[in-house]
């Protein structure tokens, strides 16, 4: 893994020294690529400016994930997960863009392209009320903290409001419970229609009662 790393950031400086202008978004873009785990913010802005504009093209690329694959040598999932953590740090948490606050922190607290993720999720769930995401915001941009024990804060707090909102909590669960049983039903339905298993009535009738459930579901 140590050697796939080192041969890839020799691949980056080689493009890097094939780029004339130092100052261009090009070569910065190649060169927060190198330096993903602090950089991946100003990575995600550059990207998105090159996937809006579609400047990837002026640099001979057909497609923006061709770009990101065979330049920089990002995946098109991690690609996507660039363009989507920035886009809603942009719409959602602005005030941490700024070029001056983020050089004013400490490199260890630079919230990760994961915990970041994880916060958009966070924004997302309805079980979850602005005091809530305050707390995970703070988990991620003050403490530091990995998505894995972000993710594990959201999960007890999503827990803790299903406990003080048993409705609808219990709604979820018919629903989960529901929607096995259809696709259960549907299943079984083709099957017995294309072996003529039983009488056409009763198919009939449980074509009716998938219709019942499905209009049970919220």
């Amino acid at each position: 893994m140590h050697a796939q790393r080192t041969k890839s950031l020799e691949g980056l400086e080689e493009k890097m020294q094939g780029i004339a202008d130092k100052d261009s978004l090009r070569y910065r873009i190649l060169d927060n690529t190198k330096n993903f785990k602090t950089s991946w913010v100003e990575l995600g802005q550059a990207l998105y400016t090159v996937w809006k504009d579609k400047l990837y093209k002026d640099w001979g690329y057909g497609e923006f994930n061709i770009y990101t694959a065979k330049e920089i040598g990002i995946r098109k999932e991690t690609a996507l997960k660039l363009l989507r953590s920035y886009y809603f740090l942009e719409k959602e948490e602005p005030v941490w863009l700024k070029q001056e606050f983020t050089q004013a922190q400490d490199a260890a607290l630079v919230p990760t392209l994961e915990a970041v993720g994880v916060l958009r999720t966070a924004k997302n769930k309805k079980l979850l009320d602005a005091e809530d995401y305050a707390r995970i915001k703070s988990e991620i941009f003050e403490k530091g903290k990995d998505a894995r024990e972000v993710k594990r804060s959201m999960g007890i707090l999503i827990r803790e409001r299903q406990e003080l909102d048993p409705e609808e909590a219990q709604q979820k669960k018919k629903n989960s419970v529901v929607k096995r049983l259809v696709g259960t039903l549907k299943s079984l339905k083709n099957e017995v229609e294309i072996l003529k298993l039983l009488p056409a009535s009763l198919v009939k009738e449980t074509e009716d009662l998938i219709k019942k459930l499905e209009y049970e579901l919220d």
